[in-house]
């Protein structure tokens, strides 16, 4: 018999994070925790109302499942336990931890997964005027990957200032599905003029379908409209990478899958997270290795992070410590 303890925490962003459709100043995530009386593991995910979810729901969703994972779960089983994506993944990443801890084995090895490396993970610029995102650029300009928030009127001169700023640094850019059919083209070029190598998610999900008629010299990436292996098909033709995010996926055994056959379908990799904790990059952190871009800044956005967290030397982030997770 396995022990349930579902925990909401919330831990405060290092000013605020602004993104096309709105402000937050607080990650407010999940945890799930396993424990068989000798062994324990920990999950963390992030409810997320762009999909429709709330802390509450996955919450509920979790505490309603409560005998059917306490008399024992397996990976294909979580689907059927709870149905928000963010419940799965908790739930799916706390079983990894806790096998991992049983067997005295790494996750990536029980995954059949390549040994992670350090990686460069980028660092988030959070949408404001832009002055203030060149300013931004300007503090961060000795990181060498750059996200840049945009979404909104101004972002050619956010674009121009950021480059001016951080000269050196590799950029890529997030609009949040903040940009139209109408004015696509223009920012795919002005991307593409100051060395932008990657665009997420330019238009709304549902709505991107200009994308397949649009010559560009930018990688753009599906996010929004990129959620597990049901959603692949469609993104093909449109898109020239796809962002695999746990909460999206459902946890890591279904975004190991979606990564295998998005690159057998010949799209790029990028690994992202939601705004968590370690213990929310830690289960993605072992994507990296298929991944052309990384994005688990989360920690680094926090005012503190757990401890034991995952160490951060500037952008290079090392692989979690096994006293945090796997």
């Amino acid at each position: 018999m396995l022990k349930l303890t579902i925990d909401e925490e919330r831990w405060p962003i290092a000013g605020s994070f602004t993104i096309s459709r709105g402000s937050k100043t607080e990650a407010h995530v999940v945890t799930v925790t396993l424990s068989d009386g000798t062994h324990t593991g920990h999950g963390e995910c992030v409810p997320y109302p762009r999909y429709e979810e709330t802390v509450p729901q996955v919450m509920a969703a979790l505490e309603a499942a409560r005998d059917k994972i306490e008399e024992g779960f397996s990976h294909r089983d979580v689907p059927a336990l709870v149905a928000p994506h963010a419940a799965q993944n908790a739930l799916d990443c706390a079983l990894w931890d806790l096998e991992a801890k049983r067997l005295g084995k790494p996750v990536w090895t029980l995954a059949g997964l390549p040994k992670p490396q350090p990686a460069v993970t980028a660092y988030t610029l959070s949408l404001d005027t832009p002055e203030a995102m060149g300013a931004a650029a300007a503090k961060a300009s000795g990181r060498p990957l750059l996200k840049l928030k945009l979404g909104r009127e101004g972002d050619t001169d956010r674009l121009r200032l950021i480059r001016r700023n951080a000269p050196n640094s590799r950029l890529i850019v997030d609009a949040n599905e903040g940009w139209t059919p109408e004015n696509l083209p223009a920012m795919l070029v002005a991307c593409a003029d100051v060395g932008v190598e990657l665009v997420e998610q330019p238009l709304p999900a549902g709505h991107d379908e200009a994308l397949r008629h649009i010559k560009r010299a930018v990688t753009v990436c599906a996010d929004e409209s990129a959620h597990g292996l049901d959603s692949l098909d469609a993104m093909i033709g449109k898109y020239d990478a796809i962002n695999i995010k746990l909460d999206k996926t459902g946890g890591l055994t279904p975004a190991i899958a979606l990564a295998e056959a998005s690159k057998a379908r010949g799209l790029k990799i990028m690994v992202g997270c939601m705004l968590a904790t370690s213990l929310g990059m830690a289960p993605a952190f072992l994507l990296s290795p298929m991944a052309e871009f990384i994005d688990l800044d989360g920690p680094l956005l926090l005012k503190q992070d757990r401890e034991p967290g995952i160490h951060f030397d500037g952008s290079l982030m090392y692989p979690p410590p096994a006293s945090l997770w796997g």
